[in-house]
């Protein structure tokens, strides 16, 4: 989540005019506690600095087309730059919208992805603010007011993605009803409030896809789709939905979160903030966990009560990082294990973005048996993050 942040304001910063204020003077709001209200928070907050929604999954496996299982992830993301908000230009960037969308294919072996980015004001981006509509250069996720059902489209060279997401529980508020700290309260230098943010979960999303993948050697982009493989899939998902003002304080050199949907239909998420500096086995500088069961209550648990531990290590062919692909999670008395789907899913932006992450659909494990399915992303193992 850490290189969300940054890796967006880089963006920003690069489409930004000459006419740009030092970011200290930008009237960004803080983040404090407060009742989060639905519908209007499942749209955009335009003041704040940096928002993304985040929608992950995994597709069931389609033996009679001998098809194995799919990790698909479309995550649309909306910047706020350090532009004068008295700029009258329509060329500023005053809102920035970029999106990503992957999928991981084991039979391949590496992610396929892509990426669009955009400023507002010319018709090609936009958001809206009383519900989730987000839209850049075609790529599309909005929800339905009626249903609640989210609609994600994105068509890219080598593969097309058109989801359909349908909410079986009420939105899980992370943190202290939605309010997310990301550091212990007060900070190490006692300067400051604890960096935090807005944050709401849709786990146990049920999932139909259509998919579009090019066969290899199938020419680029076509308008007909004539040539590839095309199949209608279902599976489990899970959407997060966040939005701050600032960036996570120096002392943090990256991010790893698991957002897992478990088989009886319980939602585990997960997170631990790394120090700089710090071994594998060190405390880390913050840690949250909560664990909603069906029709019960959410249990959350303080940083004494998590701990990650590596379990499988694997070394990118492209940037040389290694990844902690498979980890021990222990959250209270329970001790989990995840396992990739598979090890290589990278997301190497770096020729646009500047930045390397992994984003991987994993299997969640206890006492040796498969109890559920999601999604770990490992931020920061690529080299330093230029803030």
């Amino acid at each position: 989540m850490v290189n969300r942040l940054r890796r967006c304001l880089l963006l920003a910063a690069a489409l930004a005019p000459a006419a740009v204020r030092a970011r200290d003077e930008i009237d960004y709001p803080p983040v404090t506690p407060r009742a989060l209200q639905f519908p209007r928070d499942f749209g955009a907050h335009a003041p704040f600095r940096i928002e993304w929604w985040y929608l992950t999954g995994v597709l069931d496996a389609a033996p009679q087309m001998r098809q194995s299982r799919l990790g698909i992830q479309l995550t649309f993301f909306r910047i706020r730059p350090p532009i004068d908000p008295g700029n009258p230009s329509r060329f500023a960037a005053h809102q920035v919208v970029m999106a990503h969308a992957a999928i991981a294919d084991p039979t391949r072996g590496s992610l396929l992805h892509e990426e669009r980015i955009e400023r507002t004001g010319f018709g090609i981006a936009s958001m809206s603010e009383l519900d989730t509509d987000v839209r850049v250069d075609g790529w599309s996720l909005a929800r339905d007011a009626a249903s609640g059902i989210y609609h994600g489209r994105a068509r890219g060279e080598r593969f097309e993605l058109d989801v359909l997401a349908t909410p079986a529980q009420p939105p899980l508020l992370q943190g202290n009803s939605g309010y997310s700290r990301k550091g212990p309260k007060p900070l190490d230098n006692g300067e400051g409030p604890a960096p935090a943010s807005f944050y709401y979960s849709q786990p146990q999303l049920a999932l139909q896809a259509k998919l579009w993948i090019a066969q290899d050697g199938d020419a680029a982009r076509t308008e007909d789709r004539g040539a590839g493989n095309s199949a209608l899939r279902e599976g489990l998902g899970w959407l997060d939905h966040e939005w701050s003002s600032a960036l996570l304080p120096p002392q943090a050199a990256g991010w790893d979160w698991a957002g897992f949907n478990l088989d009886d239909g319980s939602a585990l998420t997960v997170f631990r903030i790394r120090r700089s500096g710090a071994a594998a086995a060190d405390p880390p500088y913050f840690a949250y966990a909560s664990l909603r069961t069906p029709g019960g209550p959410t249990q959350t648990f303080a940083p004494a009560q998590i701990a990650f531990a590596q379990r499988e290590l694997w070394t990118s062919p492209r940037t040389r990082a290694i990844y902690p692909v498979a980890q021990r999670i222990q959250i209270g008395s329970r001790r989990f294990e995840t396992r990739p789907l598979m090890q290589d899913q990278e997301l190497d932006s770096r020729a646009t973005t500047g930045f390397a992450y992994w984003e991987g659909a994993s299997d969640l494990l206890e006492n040796g048996r498969t109890i559920g399915r999601g999604y770990l992303e490992l931020t920061g193992y690529a080299g330093a993050v230029p803030g």
